[in-house]
C-alpha cells in the first residue's frame, strides 16, 4: 500500500486523528465508569469518520482512479524489469 500513497491525504489524516481522540475519550470514561462520557467519545469517533468522508468529497482525499493508475504503473515497471 505504501507505493499507492494509500491514506496519505489530509482527509485520511484528519479523520483518523479525530477518531483516535474519540477512542481516547471513550477509553478514559470507560475506566472512570461514566457511560455518558463513553458514548460521547464514541460519537467523536463517528464524527471523525464523517469529517474524513466530507473532506474526501471536497477533493482532499485520494482520487477515485488512483488505484487503477498505480496498478498500470506497477505492471509497466514489472514488464520493464522482466525484459532486463
Amino acid at each position: 500500500m505504501a507505493g499507492s500513497s494509500h491514506g496519505h491525504t489530509p482527509a485520511a489524516w484528519t479523520g483518523v486523528i479525530i477518531a483516535f481522540i474519540g477512542f481516547c475519550v471513550a477509553g478514559a470514561f470507560m475506566v472512570m465508569a461514566q457511560p455518558v462520557g463513553f458514548w460521547a467519545g464514541m460519537a467523536i469517533v463517528v464524527i471523525g469518520g464523517i469529517v474524513g468522508w466530507v473532506m474526501s468529497a471536497m477533493g482532499m482525499g485520494q482520487p477515485k482512479d488512483a488505484h487503477d493508475n498505480f496498478q498500470s504503473e506497477l505492471a509497466q515497471s514489472q514488464a520493464a524489469h522482466a525484459k532486463s
